[in-house]
C-alpha cells in the first residue's frame, strides 16, 4: 500500500488554510505549522481587556471564492459562518462636513452622487460601474482564478490580432487617476474612487485603470461576519480539521529542508524535523529570497525591490466613545492633499502630513439606514493610515500619526472621547516583525505600471515541491485573493506529482 503524500504548510493565513483544505480533501496528510497560537495571519484580532477587535482586514468580499473552496470539500460556508449581506458599502467624509454614502445598488449610489455632486457625475458613475464590471468579468476567470500568466501566456490566450481590443477592455495604458477624470469632474469623487488602488497597496497615480475592477468586486457583495474576520479563519481551520488537517501552533520553522532540487520537509526551532513531499510557504516570497528559511531555498529567487513594496500602515485599536458624526461600519475620511500623501509614502518615504483615515466601527451594522445612532457606551474602533513600507530600516512615530488622524477626524466632525484604555498601535516595524522581509508592506508588491500585475510572481519556485501562497504572489493581496493563491499552489503541487507518476 502506497503511503499518502505528506505536506507541510508554513503559516496559517488565508492562503495556507485554503491550500491545506484542498490538499487534505485530495488525500494528502497535511500539517500546518504556525508560529502564533491562532490561525488567521493578517486576519488578526487585537484584545483590549476582554474586548476583541479585528486589527487586519475588516471587509468580507468575493464570497464566491469561499463558496467554491468549501463546496469542493463537501461543505458550505453557511455551515460554518453567519453572514449578512450589507447594503451600505461605506460612508465617506471630507473636511467641512461633506458626506457621501455608497451602496451595493448602483442606482442608489447614483442617486446619492447626484445629490452630492450633480447629475453629470451621477451619469459618470453609472458608466464607471459598467466599465469596472466589464474589466472584472474579462479578468476574473482568465487571470484571477488561473495560475500566473507570463506576457507570452497573455498573448497566446488573447491572440495577436485580438490584443488591441483586449487592452481597450481592461485599460492598462492609463493610470487609474487619469481614467477617473473621464467619468467625474468633482475632485472628491476622483479621490474616492482612486482609493481603490490602495486595496492592492498602490497609488492611484501610478496604478493602471484596470484596477477599477475592485469597485465591481466590492459592489457584488460586502458581508458582515458574526464574530468578525477572525471567525473566517476559524471556519477554515475547522473545515481543515474535519478533513484531517493537523495544526502545530507556537511552532517556528527555522529552515526548509532540500534534498537535491526537491523539497524534503522543514526543521523547527526545537530542531524537530517534519518530512514532507510538499511544502507551501504562506508568507512573503521575499523571506525565501533573503534566505530566512535556508540559503539553498533562497538561491535563485529575487526579493521584492524596496521601491516596489506596497503600502504599509499605522493602525490603532481602541475601545472609545465617538461623537458628533454618525459612523457606519466602514468609514473613510479624506484629506485635501491626496497626491501629497502618495508622494510622501512612495517618493519621500515618510509618513504623510495629511493622511487618509479608514475607520471601522465594529459594533455598528452597515445598513441602508446608516447604522446605529451614537451610543453613550464605548465602541470597538479600528483606525488605519497608510505608511511607507520601510519598517526594516526605519521607525515611524505612531503617536504623531495618530494625532494627525485625530485632527482630520475632528475637521470632518468626529470626536473620539473617553478612551477606556490607551490605543494599541501597530506600525511598519511591527508588521515587518510579523511578516519578515516585507518592511511592513501589507500587500506584497505594488501594481504600478502597465504590467504591474504581471510582475507579481507565481506559486512555483526552482525547488520541486516548494510553493508559495499569500498576497505576495499571484493573484494578489486581500483575503479572497490570498485564498485563491493557496488553491493555485495546492493544485500545482498535485500536478507536479501527477506528472511525475
Amino acid at each position: 500500500m502506497t503511503a499518502p503524500l505528506r505536506a507541510v504548510i508554513v503559516g496559517a493565513g488565508a492562503g495556507g488554510l485554503a491550500a491545506a483544505i484542498d490538499l487534505a480533501r485530495r488525500g494528502v496528510a497535511v500539517t500546518v505549522v504556525e508560529r502564533s497560537e491562532v490561525v488567521g495571519g493578517k486576519m488578526r484580532v487585537e484584545r483590549i481587556g476582554d474586548t476583541a477587535i479585528d486589527a487586519g482586514p475588516t471587509v468580507f468580499t468575493m464570497k464566491w471564492v469561499f463558496d467554491e473552496l468549501f463546496a469542493a470539500a463537501g461543505a458550505s460556508v453557511e455551515d460554518y459562518l453567519t453572514l449578512r449581506k450589507e447594503d451600505l458599502l461605506a460612508r465617506h467624509a471630507w473636511r467641512g462636513g461633506a458626506q457621501l454614502d455608497l451602496f451595493a445598488d448602483v442606482n442608489r449610489s447614483a442617486a446619492a452622487i447626484a445629490a452630492f455632486a450633480g447629475g453629470k457625475n451621477a451619469d459618470g458613475y453609472v458608466r464607471f460601474a459598467e466599465r469596472s464590471e466589464m474589466i472584472y468579468n474579462t479578468l476574473r476567470d482568465a487571470f484571477m482564478k488561473g495560475r500566473k500568466p507570463s506576457r507570452l501566456d497573455v498573448l497566446q490566450r488573447v491572440g495577436f490580432l485580438s490584443m488591441p481590443s483586449f487592452l481597450a477592455k481592461i485599460d492598462p495604458m492609463r493610470s487609474l487617476w487619469e481614467a477617473l477624470g473621464r467619468y467625474f469632474d468633482d475632485p472628491r469623487l476622483i479621490q474616492l474612487f482612486g482609493r481603490y488602488a490602495t486595496y492592492v497597496g498602490s497609488s492611484p497615480f501610478d496604478t493602471p485603470a484596470t484596477i477599477m475592477l475592485v469597485a465591481h468586486a466590492e459592489r457584488t457583495g460586502v458581508w458582515s461576519v458574526e464574530g468578525g474576520m477572525g471567525a473566517v479563519a476559524t471556519a477554515m481551520r475547522r473545515l481543515g480539521e474535519s478533513l484531517g488537517v493537523e495544526f502545530a501552533f507556537n511552532s517556528t520553522v527555522e529552515d526548509i529542508i532540500v534534498n537535491g532540487q526537491r523539497v524534503a520537509g522543514v526543521r523547527l526551532a526545537n530542531s524537530k524535523a517534519l518530512k514532507a513531499d510538499i511544502v507551501i510557504f504562506n508568507g512573503d516570497r521575499s523571506a525565501l529570497a533573503e534566505g530566512l528559511l535556508g540559503k539553498s531555498v533562497g538561491r535563485g529567487l529575487q526579493p521584492t525591490p524596496r521601491v516596489r513594496r506596497s503600502l504599509s500602515a499605522v493602525t490603532a485599536c481602541m475601545h472609545a466613545r465617538p461623537s458628533g458624526f454618525q459612523l457606519a461600519f466602514h468609514n473613510v475620511f479624506f484629506n485635501d492633499f491626496y497626491k501629497d500623501e502618495f508622494d510622501a509614502i512612495f517618493r519621500s518615504r515618510r509618513l504623510p502630513q495629511h493622511p487618509t483615515v479608514y475607520l471601522c466601527a465594529q459594533d455598528r451594522a452597515a445598513s441602508a439606514s446608516g447604522g446605529a445612532e451614537n451610543s453613550a457606551s464605548p465602541e470597538r474602533l479600528f483606525l488605519l493610515m497608510n505608511a511607507p513600507p520601510d519598517g526594516d530600516i526605519s521607525t515611524v512615530d505612531a503617536a504623531m500619526a495618530f494625532e494627525r488622524a485625530i485632527d482630520l477626524l475632528s475637521a470632518c466632525g468626529l470626536s473620539i472621547d473617553d478612551t477606556t484604555t490607551a490605543p494599541v498601535f501597530a506600525t511598519p516595524s511591527e508588521f515587518n516583525g510579523r511578516f519578515p522581509a516585507t518592511g511592513g508592506a501589507l500587500y506584497g508588491r505594488t501594481c504600478h505600471g502597465m504590467t504591474g500585475a504581471l510582475d507579481r510572481p507565481g506559486a512555483t519556485t526552482h525547488i520541486r515541491g516548494l510553493l508559495v501562497a499569500g498576497g505576495s504572489v499571484h493573484p494578489g493581496p486581500g483575503v479572497p485573493m490570498a485564498a485563491m493563491s493557496g488553491r493555485l499552489a495546492a493544485a500545482q503541487a498535485m500536478e507536479g506529482f501527477q506528472s511525475a507518476s
